[in-house]
């Protein structure tokens, strides 16, 4: 694995953990219980999807895994600002969780172009 795979491999994981300390936060003292289980389900999912990448099978089984990884990514991003503007997080909160997320996503989108264009200059010699 790449030194850059195993930075986002560690922050994708520091994230999970922050989402895990969220959902029993809207659990315990908000006693939200369906928006819960979905930022944890989507904001764990996005580094489960990177540790994958370690097995890939190929380069596009490699760009398939940070792709998926970048799509619950989207969709925690979804659920963060719904629980902003729901009023179940604070403005403060989502602020620090979204830029968090934000490096993950461009990390995610980073990789993702590297080894298309990398895959593109293979292609093409």
């Amino acid at each position: 694995m790449k030194k850059r795979d195993s930075i986002l491999r560690e922050k994708s994981y520091k994230f999970a953990i922050r989402m895990v300390r969220l959902s029993r936060f809207l659990q315990q003292e908000k006693k939200e219980f369906v928006l819960r289980k979905q930022i944890l389900r989507n904001g764990t999912a996005i580094g489960a999807w990177v540790r994958e990448t370690e097995y890939a099978q190929s380069d596009a089984d490699f760009i398939n895994k940070v792709s998926v990884s970048s799509k619950e990514a989207n969709k925690t991003d979804y659920w963060l600002s719904l629980l902003k503007d729901t009023d179940y997080i604070d403005v403060k909160l989502y602020e620090s969780l979204f830029h968090d997320y934000d490096e993950r996503i461009s990390m995610l989108v980073s990789t993702i172009k590297t080894m298309k264009s990398k895959k593109r200059l293979t292609l093409s010699a």
